[in-house]
């Protein structure tokens, strides 16, 4: 059974049904539907991370108050709707409502610009409240230390706030990179050629249902092995050499072992007997000296 399986499968990629360049096409519009969505997907988190963050103090205006609790109350709407929708339903609302609601109007002219804008909006649901929760780790000591020093909340979080967060979101942005490769497989309701619409078009063509989807399942269990690999790279090199030593050189930076105990026995040896339950004081021809310098 194994062989005829695997027999089944090298027809699908071989010259009888000649469908291997068609599957390499799907897993490249896959691979690149998945990438570019995830980055445009996590650039809209960002935004709304930074957005459902900004603090409103007692003494801000009516005006701020109001400005600020409308967008997020928006933010939240757009993070609830996406995360609480399929995509599949979403890619059938944007590519079929759209015309639909403006009487042919407006409607999208290709497959990859519907696919790219619902994936897109979908991951940036989801890494919105990703953002939010990597802001909230880091120690508020960090806000309240750039606010000291005049930065504003946008400064604030592009200059301390997120470079710190970004390592804790890393594992997210990796988490969401590997569903979207798998879940642009829904693309296919609207005509969108990715590798899963492949499986549904050479399966229909040849009735080999399920050599094309072990196919199907060993391609895309390689893609997201691949893209897990490269995510566990990143992170070591965000994480640094695990092997370094502290700077002493600064004179202002006493650390510990870099500084002398007094001598024994002299003014400042606080365990001197000779100087012992008594305050220290300045020697007699020291003092003599200083009053000479200023006169």
């Amino acid at each position: 059974m194994l062989a005829q399986l695997i027999s089944d499968i090298l027809d699908l990629l071989g010259p009888r049904y000649g469908y291997g360049s068609v599957y390499l096409t799907g897993v490249r519009n896959t691979l690149i539907l998945a990438l570019a969505a995830t980055a445009i997907g996590c650039v809209i988190g960002f935004i709304c991370g930074i957005l459902r963050t900004i603090p409103v103090a007692k003494t801000d205006g009516a005006f701020k108050k109001f400005i600020v609790g409308l967008v997020k109350a928006i933010v939240r709407i757009y993070v609830e709707v996406f995360r609480g929708t399929p995509m599949i339903l979403q890619a059938v609302f944007v590519y079929y409502g759209l015309p639909y609601f403006s009487h042919q109007q407006l409607q999208f002219t290709g497959m990859w610009s519907v696919a790219l804008v619902v994936v897109s909006i979908n991951t940036g649901a989801y890494m919105a409240e990703s953002v939010r929760g990597g802001i909230l780790s880091i120690d508020i000591g960090q806000t309240e230390g750039a606010k000291a020093i005049g930065m504003t909340h946008i400064q604030t979080m592009t200059s301390v706030i997120l470079p710190q967060a970004l390592r804790n979101i890393i594992p997210q942005i990796g988490n969401n990179l590997i569903i979207n490769i798998k879940d642009t497989s829904v693309m296919f309701i609207i005509g969108f050629l990715d590798f899963f619409a492949v499986h549904k078009m050479a399966a229909g063509a040849t009735f080999k249902y399920f050599p094309s989807a072990v196919l199907e399942m060993c391609v895309y269990l390689c893609m997201t092995l691949l893209a897990s690999f490269l995510l566990r790279v990143l992170e070591r090199k965000m994480d640094g050499s695990d092997s370094y030593e502290l700077v002493s050189d600064d004179q202002l930076v006493m650390s510990a072992g870099t500084y002398n105990s007094p001598r024994k026995g002299s003014p400042f040896d606080e365990k001197s007997k000779e100087f012992g339950g008594r305050k220290l004081a300045m020697p007699e021809e020291n003092i003599a000296g200083g009053e000479n310098d200023a006169r």
